[in-house]
């Protein structure tokens, strides 16, 4: 791939710019040597500004969501692009949200340009279990952790229960909830739909990807050890 598309791909701009960024003598290789729009040069060695380039196609990042922002590139308020470096915007393929969380919820969201990725990890097959953490505006009554583990449970305007998922309760209005599947809005849902409300709802692991210590807007990019952890974990690996 010539270098001028390898940077208009990876959102340095458009042909003509990237062109221009050339012409300036601001790529360069990694011995400092100016490359020029034609050249065919290996992705690791490519440098702008004296920096190595972003990742290739294939790219996975974890990103903590801070509540306010949304997960659409059409929204007129904050997005979570507005977190991630404005090139990261422009890249082809798109760089996608794996799934969204809602304006109000805050926690682990996960992005790839990697469409095969993608799909791998939001497939009802994958089974991948995500894990929540719910501030709720009334005391529990008791038989919530039975009726969501029955798989019986069926949601207003839906035709099929939900799969069964666990409920540990912290304390009386504070629970971690651990689901299989990602329809819309679910969680604040179910617990609509025995007569509670939350109040505050954060997200803090997706398979065996945990959220940690990273801070609310901040983000890193994920190695092939991590995407292994993704998928190497079921029901019974998240702790109580």
């Amino acid at each position: 791939m010539k270098l001028v598309r390898l940077l208009a791909n990876l959102g340095y701009g458009s042909r003509r710019q990237a062109t221009l960024l050339c012409r300036q003598g601001r790529v360069t290789d990694a011995r400092g040597e100016v490359l020029y729009a034609d050249d065919v040069v290996a992705h690791a060695e490519v440098r702008v500004n004296g920096e190595p380039l972003d990742p290739p196609q294939g790219m996975l990042l974890m990103l903590h969501k801070p509540v306010g922002y949304t997960c659409s590139t059409r929204d007129p308020g904050r997005v979570v692009y507005d977190l991630l470096p404005p090139r990261f915007r422009l890249r082809t393929p798109a760089l996608s949200t794996v799934g969204r969380l809602d304006r109000d919820t805050s926690g682990l969201l996960l992005l790839t340009d990697d469409g095969a990725l993608l799909h791998r990890i939001i497939a009802p097959k994958s089974n991948l279990p995500k894990v929540y953490e719910a501030e709720l505006a009334q005391p529990l009554r008791g038989d919530e952790a039975a009726l969501f583990a029955s798989g019986t449970l069926l949601l207003e305007s839906d035709t099929t229960p939900l799969k069964p998922a666990r409920l540990d309760v912290l304390d009386p209005q504070r629970v971690r909830l651990t689901l299989t599947e990602g329809r819309y809005h679910q969680v604040r849902r179910m617990f609509a739909a025995v007569g509670n409300h939350v109040e505050r709802l954060h997200r803090s692991r997706i398979g065996g990807l945990a959220l940690g210590d990273l801070a609310a807007g901040e983000w890193r990019q994920l190695d092939a050890d991590a995407r292994t952890r993704l998928f190497a974990t079921n029901n019974a690996d998240i702790p109580p």
